[in-house]
């Protein structure tokens, strides 16, 4: 804490209509007297609302607007002597990218990742990993009118309220764009927890509008990432894509647009991940699978609908394997009890809203308060749900990394309790190849 020192002449004022001393005290008073006054001044005042960080070991800024220069992110923390080039952040950011089929936005970006720092020789260094993504397709005047009124549910005028000032193209920071900034450390995230424990992280869409996947038809044993990438739409089950497509098609031939859910699910995570009271785990992927642009619900476990049951029929019966491990004969707590990973399979759904960019006239007002109707341009996904799979593995990967460093960091730093805890590695190391082009980097 700093000081200063004001020195204030509180006796003998000269000042007209100042003396309101009382005759004993205006005896006293002389004009060398003076009391000094000590005030306390805060040195280091730091005010963090950026909002555009996450986690606390491993943690990733992202930057950049989507009519700009380009979008990418910061990783900081990231262990050292991972093997990573930039073909591993790509796959999954090619799974993002806009203009992948006739049911996803037409803009043309091929999304190519550069790494500038943090990997040297093909290898992470443990140093910050800078990751930049350009933007090639840019159209700004197609969102000219955005600059004169609010384009319905989108955060035009939040961000005019909150800042008084805004990045008009493309909806700037608001713009789904931004999520490259988080699906290129996600596959870096997944990546270290394949190799770390076999962790396995799957999202699948299990609705578009009023077409419902049935969760008996996906088998979250044995789902492969080949079943879910087999259609445009990326639901495992090709009747049921068919009819998703069928209904994406419909409203996009109108201007239109609808919603849907994105299922994920994650497999062989370790024990133990996740912390008691305000930190639990799944509160921890709730926060960050709903930063995710047009969320709008999440669930976890049996969800909304182990309301329906009572205590006896929802209860996880716990049982000993022929290996001597705790499990769980049902799951319906999700794979999270107390806020903290079991070892069964965690799943979790994400709800999205209708992409609110549609080619149909809306009412709206101007930003000088004037009631108009306007037509929003601009090439929008017509429903957002396929796009949003690697998005949403790529959150939960995140928390789930951030997790492994916590818990490796507070409760295996010295010997374990092999009575009551297993080692953190539930799965033998996968062992990465040197990358053929880690001269490149």
């Amino acid at each position: 804490m700093a000081s200063s020192l004001t020195s204030k002449s509180i006796l003998g004022s000269t000042k007209p209509g100042s003396s309101s001393l009382s005759p004993e005290l205006r005896r006293l008073s002389s004009p060398a007297v003076q009391i000094s006054i000590r005030t306390q001044t805060k040195k280091n005042l730091q005010i963090q609302a950026t909002g555009s960080s996450y986690g606390t070991h491993f943690r990733v800024s992202t930057f950049g607007e989507s009519h700009g220069g380009g979008v990418g992110c910061i990783i900081d923390g990231c262990p050292p002597r991972i093997p990573l080039s930039e073909s591993d952040l790509q796959f999954d950011l090619d799974r993002r990218r806009p203009g992948q089929s006739r049911i996803t936005t037409p803009r043309k970006e091929t999304d190519t990742c550069r790494i500038s720092s943090g990997v040297s020789e093909g290898m992470t260094t443990g140093t910050p990993i800078h990751v930049f993504v350009p933007n090639t397709d840019q159209r700004g005047l197609d969102y000219s009118e955005m600059s004169v009124a609010y384009r319905p549910s989108h955060a035009d005028a939040t961000y005019d309220m909150k800042y008084g000032v805004r990045s008009v193209q493309g909806g700037g920071r608001s713009s789904a764009r931004e999520t490259i900034g988080r699906v290129a450390p996600g596959a870096l995230a997944k990546k270290i927890l394949k190799q770390f424990a076999g962790t396995e992280i799957l999202a699948y869409v299990s609705q578009v509008h009023q077409v419902v996947l049935p969760e008996d038809l996906v088998d979250h044993e044995n789902l492969t990432l080949e079943q879910i990438e087999n259609n445009i739409v990326r639901c495992p089950n090709p009747e049921y894509a068919e009819k998703m497509i069928a209904a994406i098609d419909a409203v996009r031939t109108k201007g239109n647009s609808v919603g849907g859910v994105v299922t994920c699910i994650v497999r062989n995570a370790p024990r133990g991940l996740g912390t008691p009271v305000f930190d639990k785990l799944e509160a921890e992927l709730a926060k960050a699978c709903m930063s995710l642009p047009a969320t709008k619900g999440f669930e976890f476990g049996s969800g909304f609908s182990g309301t329906f049951l009572t205590g006896l029929e929802h209860n996880d019966e716990f049982y000993a394997d022929e290996n001597g491990r705790i499990r769980t004969k049902t799951n319906r707590s999700g794979g999270i009890q107390g806020g903290i990973s079991n070892g069964e399979i965690i799943n979790m759904r994400v709800a999205f809203k209708p992409t609110s960019t549609i080619g149909r006239k809306q009412n709206t007002v101007t930003r000088d308060k004037k009631e108009t109707e306007m037509i929003a341009r601009g090439r929008h996904d017509p429903c957002v749900v396929p796009r949003a799979v690697p998005m949403v593995e790529a959150m939960v990967a995140l928390v789930l990394v951030d997790q492994l460093l916590a818990q490796y960091a507070q409760c295996h730093l010295f010997p374990i309790n092999p009575e009551l805890q297993e080692p953190l590695r539930t799965a033998s190391p996968v062992e990465f190849e040197q990358p053929q082009n880690a001269a490149a980097l």
